[in-house]
């Protein structure tokens, strides 16, 4: 795909975040006795990536609006912001787990326009821009899967952690979709569990509570994928809501039903 300038510099800036995180990564494993430093190395991890991600992408556009995990910048442009993350999947990054993102979005006029997720432990570039379809790495066209029953797939899902308002309701989401499936992996990366229901490697995925910036780049690749994506609920905008049920349109029906139950 040829993508836009806008895209092409979030490519770069992401590659560029993802060499930082992989440096610092080949470091935690040694820190993994002292998990005080271990966390504070990945503080200062996730703010090294960060400040390239800001550095880049509002040097590039100083006018558009940005936010991230730690805040967000109104911009002169009002109908664009940036929508970043430089280190979805933190949790695994500090346990020493090879599976965490940079994660990108362009939104203009409340629409998310442009997407990147890399993950830079196994150099894969997840990208899409709307109406262009979904891409990975060199050219390479990503469809959602063909599987047509819900016990056949495999669904990537996020549990709350801590005492998060949605555990109940995850809880019994669980029990009602484990019976039904082939099976369930919670792989601690949002972002990456909608690419990899772009790319086929999920038939379906679901989350009750998320943030904006974990979300916003992994649901357009998806979507330009062939996924079809509304709220867990009736009426909820995965965005605005943090609440995201995403599957490929032939097992979409069956995994909303099951699910749907437990409201």
């Amino acid at each position: 795909m040829q993508g836009s300038a806008n895209l092409n510099i979030m490519i770069k800036a992401a590659r560029k975040a993802g060499r930082s995180l992989n440096k610092d990564f080949r470091e935690v494993e040694n820190l993994q006795t002292s998990a005080s430093n271990a966390v504070e190395f990945v503080s200062r991890s996730a703010s090294a990536a960060g400040a390239i991600l800001r550095d880049d992408l509002t040097g590039a556009r100083g006018t558009y609006g940005y936010i991230d995990p730690t805040g967000e910048t109104d911009g002169e442009d009002p109908t664009r912001r940036w929508i970043v993350n430089p280190l979805e999947g933190n949790a695994n990054f500090l346990h020493g787990q090879p599976h965490f993102a940079v994660s990108i979005a362009l939104e203009h006029k409340g629409q998310i326009v442009s997407a990147v997720v890399f993950d830079p432990a196994k150099d894969e570039m997840f990208y899409a821009e709307k109406g262009q379809g979904a891409w990975l790495n060199d050219n390479k066209r990503v469809r959602v899967s063909s599987r047509t029953k819900l016990v056949e797939a495999v669904l990537g899902h996020a549990v709350p952690f801590s005492v998060k308002r949605t555990l109940p309701a995850t809880l019994k989401d669980l029990a009602r979709v484990m019976p039904e499936c082939s099976g369930m992996r919670a792989s601690g990366s949002s972002a990456l569990d909608l690419a990899y229901v772009a790319a086929g490697r999920f038939d379906g995925f679901w989350q009750r509570e998320g943030a904006v910036t974990d979300l916003a780049a992994g649901l357009l690749i998806a979507s330009e994928a062939g996924a079809l994506v509304e709220g867990v609920r009736p009426g909820q905008v995965p965005l605005e809501d943090g609440s995201v049920l995403c599957a490929n349109n032939q097992i979409f029906a069956a995994l909303a039903k099951v699910i749907r139950t437990t409201d």
